[in-house]
């Protein structure tokens, strides 16, 4: 298992992801699951920069981990942030087009639907948001 502390500022997008990108190459992770961690870290990254302290900054830790049986990488997100649950809000109707679509909801819905699993805890005044996928 790694880690991260890293300031929750959009700024630190590049560090963030080539933290990862630099675990999952250890594993040989294929190029379509390293998108689909890449976009799904970058999604829920940003989300914590630019809405979990705001208008403050904070800090978030990532925490990487590998399983065995099958292989999956798991990523968890903790912040001290306000307190915010993604996975509460109804996924948006993407049969609908986007001018009727209510805003926002869409990158957490291609998180859940990219990933094997999706966790969310607020626990100990912290929000943790852990995400898996199998590589």
């Amino acid at each position: 298992m790694k880690e991260l502390n890293i300031e929750a500022k959009t700024d630190n997008l590049a560090t963030v992801l080539a933290f990862i990108d630099e675990q999952l190459e250890k594993y040989n992770c294929p190029l379509r699951q390293k998108v689909h961690l890449d976009v799904a870290v970058e999604e829920l990254y940003v989300n914590i920069a630019r809405y979990a302290y705001n208008p403050e900054v904070g800090w978030v830790k990532l925490r990487i981990s590998v399983d065995d049986n099958p292989l999956a990488v798991s990523i968890t997100f903790m912040d001290n942030g306000k307190p915010y649950d993604p996975l509460a809000k109804k996924d948006p109707d993407i049969t609908l087009s986007a001018d009727e679509r209510d805003i926002g909801g869409l990158g957490i819905y291609m998180v859940k639907q990219n990933m094997e699993d999706v966790r969310y805890e607020y626990k100990n005044g912290m929000n943790i948001l852990t995400i898996k996928k199998n590589i």
